[in-house]
Parts: C-alpha cells; sequence; structure tokens
C-alpha cells in the first residue's frame, strides 16, 4: 500500500531497539522510543495452517530493529500487520502543540451535525452520533444488527459528507479502496491503530483520531491481561486528534 510505504518512509533510516512485544486478545503493544498501540487482529477461523502460521519468528522479535518490525505491517497476516503499525505508533515523534485532546465522538458530532455520515468499523460512540447527525450509516466487516456489511461501502460511501474510518484500515489493507471512495466527503481516520502523522493528509484524510499511551507499564499489563480498549484508556491513554491544517 502506498500509504503504508510513505508512513515507513517518513519514520527515516534511524532505527532503535525493540524492548517490547504484547499481543493481546483486543490491542497489541510495541516499545521503543515509547509504546504503541494497534488494534489486534485475526482471522476469521481459529487454527492457522502452514500457509497461515502466524507470527513468524515469534519468541525472537526483541532481535530485530525497530524499523523491521515496522515493515510487517505490510504483512497479509492480520496479528503481524498490528504489531506492524504498533511499531509505527511507537516510532513516530508527536509534538504535543500539533494535537488536541479530543475524542473522536466530538469531532464528528461537530462536523457532521445535520449530515450524511457513514462509519467504517462499529465504535462504541455510533449510537450518540445517530442522534446529531441527519442519516448515518454503520459498514462493517463483521457487522452488528443495524450495520451494513463492507460490500455496501461502495454504495453509501460517495453520497456522505463526513466519513469515519477505523485506523485497522491500514492493518487490513483496505484504507486506500475506501478513501477513494470518500473523495470531497471530510475524513476522519480514528482509533489506537491510528498513526497520529501528518502523512496521512496527503492520502485524504482531514483529521486523525488516534492514542498517545502516558503510562506505558500500565497498559501493557492491561494489553497482556485481554483488556478491551476502553480498560487500556482508562489505564493510561490520552485521545488525541491531529487535524489538517
Amino acid at each position: 500500500m502506498k500509504v503504508l510505504d510513505a508512513l515507513l518512509q517518513s519514520l527515516g533510516d534511524h532505527s532503535c531497539s525493540v524492548s517490547g512485544v504484547y499481543v493481546g486478545a483486543f490491542q497489541t503493544a510495541v516499545t521503543t522510543r515509547s509504546t504503541g498501540l494497534a488494534s489486534t487482529g485475526r482471522r476469521a477461523h481459529s487454527c492457522n495452517d502452514e500457509k497461515h502460521g502466524g507470527v513468524k519468528g515469534a519468541g525472537q522479535l526483541l532481535r530485530q530493529d525497530a524499523l523491521a518490525l515496522a515493515r510487517l505491517s505490510l504483512s497479509e497476516e492480520p496479528v503481524e500487520a498490528s504489531i506492524g503499525l504498533a511499531t509505527i505508533n511507537s516510532l513516530l515523534t508527536v509534538d504535543d502543540s500539533d494535537v488536541q485532546t479530543l475524542g473522536a465522538f466530538e469531532l464528528l458530532a461537530q462536523k457532521g451535525r445535520g449530515k450524511n455520515v457513514a462509519v467504517v468499523g462499529h465504535f462504541p460512540f455510533a449510537g450518540r452520533l445517530k442522534e446529531v447527525v441527519r442519516n448515518l450509516w454503520i459498514v462493517e466487516r463483521n457487522p452488528q444488527p443495524g450495520d451494513l456489511d463492507e460490500d455496501e461501502a461502495r454504495r453509501v460511501l460517495p453520497d456522505c459528507e463526513v466519513v469515519c474510518l477505523t485506523g485497522t484500515t491500514l492493518a487490513n489493507h483496505s484504507f486506500e479502496d475506501l478513501i477513494a471512495l470518500s473523495q470531497g466527503a471530510y475524513v476522519a481516520l480514528v482509533g489506537p491503530t491510528a498513526p497520529l502523522s501528518p502523512v496521512l493528509f496527503d492520502f485524504g484524510v482531514d483529521a486523525v483520531c488516534g492514542a498517545q499511551v502516558t503510562d506505558a507499564e500500565a497498559v501493557v499489563r492491561h494489553v497482556m491481561q485481554g483488556a478491551t480498549f476502553h480498560q487500556i484508556r482508562q489505564a493510561g491513554v490520552r485521545l488525541s486528534t491531529l487535524t489538517k491544517r
């Protein structure tokens, strides 16, 4: 993916060591310069065959340098891609003066009031958002009652004025197809997987609502004990929003 290539290139040539890789049931954390998060990807089935054998080199990942680990974001293996995105997030240098302590719901409610809005990914704030927008469509790879299947994105996204894309579209490599369907809309990339990087603005994103780890020890402990992002957020994560100027 061009967007992932650009994100990897933005990290530069100066890598660093990897001090921790933690793959939990819901979130993945990687510690390099800082600790970065990404939602843990998984296949639809629970058994792996030889072709889909999980993470290559598992047990030895701390021997890799951080840039090599970040390139796992290009992998078609969901867990590897999650590790790669978490590594990218751990390597980004985010200037606090460039971000707002603003959550995705607040941004989308502001931008989407009275408008047609699509949310790709079933976020907890969807019910509240429906109360302030004109029409809300939720597109999901694993749809819940009332959601649209991901194949419906081609029908609804071109008619929306505001589109919210989950950051996991980078990990599952659907981002570029979805952003192409969202031309003309205000696009926010949302969730702990979303890198707080201005590189994304070159690919049609207007705002990134991501996560910054403020208490790495607590966050890692929660990740490894199967915590959801809501639980991890309470343990030591700040919601931050980077907007296109």
